[in-house]
């Protein structure tokens, strides 16, 4: 939770800044200035590295922010938003871009190439072609159904987003934050702060520089949610949620002076994924790097591979992280583990009636060997090596324990 929570903050600081750089005075000049540049590095960019990294989804919410903008600086520049015949090219504006960003966010990532990312496109492009025909006089009962009032006009006064918009908002906002919640990452919560950025943009009562700034951060956020989303593809384990084996590579390489590595193996790992099947032993997985990722002592735990793991203790002696290796085994071993069948509900199942809880308990234990190296004395590679010639030896003298 503490991890997602963190995902949140880099698309709300940018939100900040943009409102900031929107609504100080100083600095109204410079962002005029810069205004008319940054959509078009930020689309520019973000395109780019949406086709590089093969990400549709970004790549479909940039262009729908783009046209958005584009739309809005074409047929409603330098107007009202709340009438003439810009009024009801920004009520479209107003209710599609919020609708387009959730079905983004739901959509499961193919690629560029892939059906999703082609019928994205074609909508994307239909909904421009609505949007262009819209101030046309023969379509005019179409933006006055955009204006249909939901409740007292005198509750929507403080925006020029009409009432169906704001629905849509709503809507919207709660599809993304569900999204988000249910095992979101980085480009879940850009497409969330994106849609906050874009409503910023619409509440405005006058179409320009306020308007493209937000669009265009809400581009920004979504490039920089790509940059992260890519680099935890190449440095988090996606199952476990640790950091890798290259991640625990480059860590190795950035310590100075003294340091202990822990090699940790889950003892008989490939007899109970042969019994009990693969996804509990990706289950079981998961709950030993949760444990892992709580070791004391100021270690850090990461993903070896298969079954092991590594936990790096900067400025430490084996003799100092033996007692905090010692307390993880001992926490592991007392773990119950409750198999979740395809069938088990997710939340924790009520006690049966002899007190007992419904389902098969297992346990599991791991074994551990530590080394410990000085960077001017040993490199990496060799301190590894060691820690993992000491499990061997936990391994071979029974398993669950500690070997140096």
């Amino acid at each position: 939770m503490k991890t997602r929570a963190l995902r949140l903050v880099p698309g709300g600081l940018l939100v900040l800044a943009a409102t900031a750089l929107v609504h100080a005075a100083p600095l109204g000049d410079a962002a005029s200035a810069l205004v008319p540049a940054y959509p078009y590095a930020v689309f520019g960019a973000g395109l780019l590295l949406g086709l590089r990294f093969s990400r549709s989804r970004v790549i479909l919410a940039l262009l729908v922010l783009a046209l958005a903008d584009r739309a809005l600086h074409s047929w409603s520049a330098g107007g009202d938003a709340t009438a003439g015949s810009g009024r009801a090219v920004f009520a479209a504006v107003a209710l599609l871009l919020p609708v387009d960003l959730a079905a983004i966010g739901w959509m499961r990532e193919r690629g560029v190439l892939g059906a999703p990312g082609r019928w994205g496109l074609v909508v994307i492009l239909l909904q421009m072609f609505a949007v262009a025909s819209i101030r046309r006089p023969e379509l005019a009962a179409v933006g006055g159904a955009l204006e249909l009032a939901l409740v007292n006009a005198g509750l929507t006064e403080w925006t020029a987003i009409p009432q169906v918009a704001l629905l849509a908002f709503a809507v919207a906002l709660v599809a993304a934050t569900l999204r988000f919640l249910l095992g979101g990452g980085a480009i879940e919560s850009g497409l969330l702060w994106t849609l906050g950025a874009a409503f910023l943009a619409l509440t405005a009562r006058r179409i320009g520089v306020p308007s493209s700034l937000y669009l265009a951060t809400g581009g920004l956020i979504l490039v920089v949610s790509l940059i992260e989303a890519s680099h935890a593809m190449a440095y988090v384990d996606e199952l476990t949620g640790l950091p890798a084996r290259r991640a625990l590579g480059e860590a190795l390489d950035a310590v100075s002076g003294r340091y202990a590595v822990g090699m940790i193996d889950i003892d008989h790992f490939k007899k109970f994924n042969d019994q009990y099947g693969h996804d509990a032993g990706d289950q079981m997985l998961r709950m030993v790097a949760s444990r892992l990722a709580q070791v004391t002592g100021g270690g850090r735990a990461f993903r070896y591979g298969g079954e092991e793991f590594a936990v790096v203790f900067p400025g430490k002696s084996v003799d100092e992280v033996r007692p905090h290796l010692e307390a993880l085994r001992r926490a592991i071993q007392v773990s119950a583990f409750m198999l979740r069948s395809p069938d088990r509900p997710r939340r924790k199942p009520k006690p049966a009636a002899d007190g007992r809880l419904a389902g098969k308990r297992v346990f599991v234990t791991i074994s551990v060997g530590v080394a410990e190296g000085e960077r001017r004395r040993s490199r990496p590679q060799e301190v590894l090596r060691a820690a993992d010639e000491a499990l061997y030896r936990a391994k071979e003298a029974g398993r669950n324990r500690l070997s140096t």
